[in-house]
């Protein structure tokens, strides 16, 4: 199968070569063609150029984009969207004046969506991931990560990755999966210590072998893990093959950033608290730090530093943190918005951090991200708009026309 769009008013970020990820002033560094088109064959990109250019292509279907422009699909790469049920009644509380750790202490919070979770049939605990996925992909999301967490034991954080495989196998979208059994201690625990054995001693290795997880995550934060007990799960994953990606720095900093780094996270998510500590050690890493400004928005904390984090020369990612408790929602363009706005990053920023740096956090940079021949052939057909600005400028308005996959109109 085949599709070629004519008529393109920017085709948006076109690499021949791409960097693998992007960061400081090349952020701002946004290559695209205008009056372009885009012929996607057998799933991939294969090939872009200007209308003046066109030579006959023997396409399946053909979409005139009218002056519309074309953009890599999105990527998120932190989401908890596998959940039994909302937790509504905590964004009350909240609005009449509890703090998210307020509600964590009176036993709400993760644990409230743990003891959901744990009695939700495996088969309509996939069927509601399945819906909130379909509907990422409708609003130009072309690759996920999923975490665990919301089991805090081992037959439900394996309830759990089994779901996100199923999704996996349904969806032809990238999707990767996270174990975070890190994420809270359960109520039949009466040690955070006593956890943190029962996750290095007999959850990791049956995760380990199962092959259902691509990575390890710990929330790594005053009343949850501190930085000893992240080190030693992270420690204890490595052995089984499980990279990095970690929570870190949501409401302090205390060590996590450098240890992260020290065990080679892939990701350095939240850091809506940082220090020049924390920047030092970023730059001398590989690892992409995460900004998740829906967390922020809905809970009313800090905005990761996303200007000065740029403006030190390093690079950045955003993505959803997409969960029933601090974020919900995986509206990647609202989230477009609100870096520009709350972060003040500008348009061509925020979208290579929801592209080539978002990928990279995933470990998706050789295949999604750019349009570069050869990558999949996931990308966005905005409205009709008159430059970049107009898609964070628009908040709240659906500024997207078509999604397509694999390079099929969804």
């Amino acid at each position: 199968m085949s599709t070629l769009i004519t008529n393109i008013k920017f085709l948006y970020q076109v690499y021949d070569e791409p960097p693998k990820r992007l960061a400081g002033t090349s952020m701002s560094e946004l290559p695209y063609l205008q009056d372009a088109f885009l012929f996607m064959k057998d799933g991939l990109i294969a090939d872009f150029g200007l209308m003046s250019d066109l030579n006959k292509f023997d396409a399946d279907h053909i979409i005139n984009a009218q002056g519309k422009s074309v953009l890599p699909a999105w990527c998120d790469s932190h989401t908890h969207l596998v959940f039994a049920q909302s937790r509504v009644q905590e964004f009350v509380d909240r609005i009449n004046g509890l703090s998210y750790q307020d509600i964590a202490a009176k036993g709400g919070g993760i644990l409230n969506s743990a003891q959901a979770l744990r009695t939700m049939p495996e088969d309509l605990l996939f069927e509601s991931a399945k819906n909130r996925v379909k509907k990422l992909i409708e609003i130009g999301t072309s690759a996920i990560e999923i975490k665990t967490g919301y089991g805090l034991d081992l037959d439900s954080e394996m309830k759990m990755l089994r779901v996100i495989k199923r999704l996996k196998d349904y969806f032809s979208i990238a999707i990767k999966a996270t174990f975070l059994a890190a994420h809270a201690v359960p109520k039949e625990f009466l040690t955070t210590e006593s956890y943190v054995s029962h996750i290095i001693d007999d959850m990791i290795p049956v995760v380990g072998s199962s092959g259902l997880a691509d990575f390890i995550d710990v929330f790594c934060e005053k009343g949850y893990f501190n930085v000893n007990q992240m080190e030693r799960i992270l420690i204890a994953a490595a052995c089984h093959g499980l990279q990095p990606k970690v929570h870190v720095n949501q409401f302090n900093s205390f060590g996590g950033v450098a240890t992260a780094i020290k065990h080679n996270a892939l990701s350095i998510d939240h850091l809506e608290i940082i220090t020049e500590d924390d920047i030092t050690a970023m730059k001398n890493s590989e690892s992409m730090p995460v900004a998740l400004p829906g967390c922020s928005f809905f809970l009313g904390i800090p905005y990761t530093s996303g200007r000065k984090l740029i403006d030190e020369g390093l690079p950045l990612a955003l993505a959803s943190d997409f969960n029933p408790g601090s974020s919900p929602s995986g509206n990647l363009n609202f989230v477009f918005s609100l870096a520009c706005i709350k972060m003040r990053l500008s348009p061509e920023e925020a979208l290579n951090a929801l592209t080539i740096n978002a990928a990279y956090a995933m470990g998706l940079e050789q295949s999604h991200g750019t349009i570069t021949i050869g990558k999949k052939a996931h990308v966005i057909i905005t409205q009709p708009i008159e430059q970049l600005s107009d898609l964070p400028y628009h908040f709240g308005q659906n500024m997207i026309s078509n999604v397509l996959i694999n390079g099929n109109l969804i």
